[in-house]
């Protein structure tokens, strides 16, 4: 997907758009767009376009803003012949030559005319509509872009009639990958042992190891229905959801907090997303009411299910992209909408819509007139809180906050009250306070006798003393000539400019006291005196609020205080907790213009708010203001061929390692085609017809002989089918960090399965909860996910890398973490069998559920009887019980 990330400068950002090939042929489109076009609107539309001629600044008739209007010229004649750069007005006047100079403001550099000369003479072609703000017609043919197979209506295919099968045909998942195994001459591998499925299973549904009773009890049980019991279960455990949970979340790009701004901002709730998506999981949640509840639910009928439930969803908009405004706010909301539309369609839809920003899409039956379409239903939309709570509960905090803080003004209002009582008073003594500086100044009388003996405040002489002390370079001009005095002036002449400048001061209004790291409220004048005065930490008649109670307080004044606080205190301690809020998005979008070439500077046609054409929808003929319930139905509808293949493929994928589709968030051209696609349009439509249930979905897959099969494999048929497309033979996969980390803890016995709940930091190596509740960073990712291959949650992403790296291992032998759970492990076995060859049984059992082999036991046993040395920081137990964590067959899974 094309996806661009605009400059400010509009020529280079241009041509970040354009392939550099194309960009110079002066014959092309690109060319125009990447070097004519952006000096047409930066240079000359302000004098020479529609919207000059409105605002009454045309110049010479000549509008130069569409292809008609070029062509057709002004007052002087034709602006461009195409193939005669001589005779057209435009290049004459780039080059200055005649009366015409343009642009007035000088004459642009050699190369810029030299690009119009070559487009002139190449033909001009010009790309842009006849006349400003229509929309370049689409040359896409809907008609033939609905016959692709992910558009097509889901079809009904007969489950193909296996005679003689390679293994037992237990579904209709089995027949359909039987049919191809046939039609590929490919034989699969045998079913795999028991132990190897139960780890396989629980890993897969719960993303954890299974205990070793658990493996017993399956082994030992002989009954018909011993597989349905297992996955029975685990489909009912809640760490189903905690696991299944993750998968999702790397769709919705789920992360706490926000990589395109100057100052990074927490989303404190964005664990409530998280809660939610895991508690729909385990409550098999209908998939097209998942759909609904996290476009829409905050639009839904609130009869349908609680708060939580309907709005605690929206973190999937809630928790997007948001990008700094302050600089090119238009282009940072386009940025916005783009994250928007692209997470949606390829997270719900497998479509790459976003790539129609700039143009129409290259390879499907996308025109641009549909990306904006949809960005329109998000345009004007709010990331903001709502409550979790029943009104009248949001109502009670409230009311209850209200009352706060008016016992906090009142106590405010008293100190204030007092403040600007001293305050005035100091004011009306500024004569004597200076004439008391002065005296210090010449005498070696000290501040405390001056003041006792004038009736002066102290507190007052004292920033007084300090205000005028000649180091003081911020004095406001009052109190120029007072520094100019010396020490020799006369009395009379100091007595004289106090009292000036007493007088002045008291032409001043005393702001109200501010309450601390805050305004003062009532200062209207603005005064930078009245400021320096008063409101400065360093003016001399300033008074803090702890220096008002301090030092101004009477004893009259003092059960008044008393009784005001106490008021307080019994507000804050009947203050209910404040509401749990999710993170939503909210409103309704607004139509929008398509932007040119995805500029927000250059808007196009409007595109009223609607959906994909190429889906045909009822919704979208029904509606007048397309809305995002409209929205959420139209995707979420049993008639839109493309959502329930979508899902039906992740949850394949995500069980197989690789989708049906391979390529999951894009069905379009570019993505890979179904290697079964009669099986995915089966499993889609019953799917559907199952109510939507995720967990219909899981035990078709499960129970299937395809999903028993061993990861065995045999070099002959590998050449055949060596992606193992067809499913011959199941596959070894390594576990993810969720579930590495997880399944360490689970081993050690720490692990802290409590369900749902806020973050933790995976920098804490105590830390002890399932990897999903750990915070996700866009713009700083743990180390630890960075480093074992979690996605970028800047984006949806529908798969996870693997790679291998020296610092995985370096981790499994360094970090505190591994060394504590290996030392958990130690001690967890130490109980376990009375001597070492019983603990190396019960550690396999708990580790790789498994016995050792002989082998096995022969080497652990040998490596614990070493002798410990001085420099080892761990036991013996403890470094064979990190060398058993950190090995392969824990890391990978059969």
């Amino acid at each position: 997907m094309l996806t661009i990330q605009w400059n400010l400068a509009l020529p280079f950002w241009l041509l970040l758009t354009v392939p550099p090939v194309l960009a110079e042929d002066p014959r092309s489109e690109e060319f125009f767009e990447a070097k004519i076009r952006p000096v047409l609107v930066e240079q000359c539309y302000r004098c020479h376009s529609d919207k000059a001629e409105q605002s009454k600044k045309l110049r010479g008739g000549l509008k130069l803003d569409s292809s008609t209007a070029l062509k057709a010229g002004g007052e002087t004649g034709a602006a461009v012949v195409p193939g005669k750069p001589e005779e057209g007005t435009l290049l004459r006047s780039l080059r200055y030559k005649g009366d015409l100079q343009m642009p007035p403001s000088g004459k642009l550099d050699a190369a810029v005319i030299a690009d119009f000369e070559k487009w002139i003479k190449s033909g001009a072609v010009d790309p842009r509509p006849a006349k400003e703000g229509q929309a370049v017609q689409s040359g896409i043919d809907l008609l033939r872009g609905r016959a692709f197979w992910s558009f097509q209506p889901l079809a009904d295919h007969p489950i193909p009639a296996i005679e003689k099968p390679q293994v037992p045909v237990r579904n209709a998942i089995d027949a359909f990958v039987q049919a191809k195994w046939r039609e590929q001459k490919l034989t699969p591998v045998e079913l795999s042992d028991r132990r190897t499925l139960i780890r396989r299973v629980t890993f897969d549904l719960t993303g954890l190891p299974p205990t070793p009773a658990e493996v017993r009890a399956f082994e030992q049980d002989t009954s018909a229905d011993a597989w349905q019991t297992v996955i029975d279960r685990l489909l009912a455990s809640p760490q189903y959801g905690v696991r299944w949970a993750r998968h999702w979340l790397d769709v919705a790009r789920y992360s706490e907090d926000q990589a395109h701004t100057f100052a990074v901002k927490p989303k404190k709730n964005a664990y409530l997303y998280r809660d939610w998506v895991i508690q729909a999981f385990n409550s098999d949640m209908p998939y097209d009411r998942f759909v609904t509840l996290q476009i829409a639910g905050d639009l839904v009928p609130e009869s349908e299910g609680d708060r939580f439930a309907r709005l605690a969803g929206l973190g999937f908009m809630g928790l997007g992209a948001e990008y700094y405004k302050n600089t090119a706010r238009e282009q940072a909301i386009a940025e916005e909408l783009d994250d928007r539309v692209d997470t949606l369609t390829r997270g719900f839809l497998g479509l790459t819509v976003a790539c129609a920003r700039c143009h129409d899409h290259k390879f499907d039956p996308i025109p641009t007139h549909d990306y904006y379409a949809i960005a329109g239903i998000y345009n004007g939309t709010s990331l903001t809180s709502a409550p979790l709570v029943p009104d009248d509960e949001v109502k009670v905090y409230e009311s209850a906050q209200a009352q706060l803080k008016q016992a906090e003004a009142k106590i405010e209002e008293f100190l204030n009250d007092k403040s600007r009582d001293a305050a005035q008073k100091a004011a009306r003594q500024t004569a004597k306070y200076l004439a008391a500086v002065w005296e210090t100044r010449i005498s070696k009388v000290k501040r405390s006798e001056i003041a006792r003996r004038e009736n002066l405040n102290l507190y007052f002489l004292d920033r007084w003393s300090k205000f005028l002390d000649p180091s003081n370079k911020k004095v406001p001009d009052l109190f120029k000539s007072w520094f100019e005095l010396k020490n020799n002036s006369k009395a009379e002449a100091v007595q004289s400019l106090a009292v000036s400048i007493e007088k002045t001061i008291m032409g001043v209004a005393i702001p109200s006291l501010p309450e601390p790291g805050k305004k003062a409220k009532g200062n209207k004048n603005n005064d930078p005196l009245a400021k320096a005065l008063f409101l400065d930490a360093n003016a001399p008649l300033f008074i803090s609020t702890a220096d008002v109670e301090k030092t101004f307080l009477t004893e009259a004044d003092k059960p008044k205080l008393k009784s005001l606080r106490t008021e307080l205190d019994s507000r804050r301690t009947a203050m209910p907790e404040p509401p749990l809020t999710a993170h939503v998005i909210s409103g309704e979008g607004k139509a929008m213009n398509i932007y040119i070439r995805g500029n927000p500077a250059t808007k196009g046609a409007p595109a009223a708010k609607g959906f994909l054409q190429v889906i045909n929808n009822t919704v979208q003929e029904k509606s007048k203001d397309f809305s995002r319930l409209d929205l959420a139905r139209v995707i979420a509808s049993p008639d839109n061929p493309l959502t329930a293949r979508v899902i039906v493929n992740r949850v394949w994928a995500w069980h197989f390692g690789r989708g049906l589709v391979s390529t999951p968030s894009n069905f379009g051209s570019l993505g890979d085609r179904p290697s079964h696609p009669e099986l995915l349009d089966y499993l889609a439509k019953e799917f559907i017809a199952r109510g939507w249930s995720i967990k219909w979905l899981h035990r078709q897959i499960l129970n299937s002989s395809v999903y028993q099969l061993s990861s065995g494999h045999d070099p002959k048929e590998n050449v055949n089918d060596a992606a193992n497309v067809y499913l011959r033979r199941g596959r070894r996969e390594r576990l993810d960090v969720e579930s590495w980390r997880d399944a360490l803890l689970f081993v050690s016995g720490n692990l802290d399965t409590t369900v749902g709940g806020p973050t933790f930091d995976l920098k804490d190596a105590n830390a002890q909860r399932r990897t999903v509740y750990a915070k996700v960073s866009r713009h700083e990712l743990d180390g630890l996910l960075r480093m074992f291959d979690f996605p970028d949650a800047n984006v949806t992403a529908d798969k996870r890398n693997t790679t291998t790296v020296p610092q995985q291992q370096l981790f499994a032998l360094n970090s505190e973490f591994m060394i504590k759970q290996a030392q958990a492990l130690s001690r967890r076995v130490e109980g376990m069998g009375a001597t070492d060859a019983e603990r190396i049984r019960a550690i396999y059992q708990l580790a790789f559920q498994r016995e050792p082999q002989s082998r096995e036991l022969e080497i652990s046993e040998r490596f614990l009887k070493f002798p410990r040395n001085e420099v080892d920081k761990l036991s013996r137990w403890e470094q064979y019980a990190q060398a058993i964590l950190a090995s392969n067959e824990f890391f990978y899974l059969d």
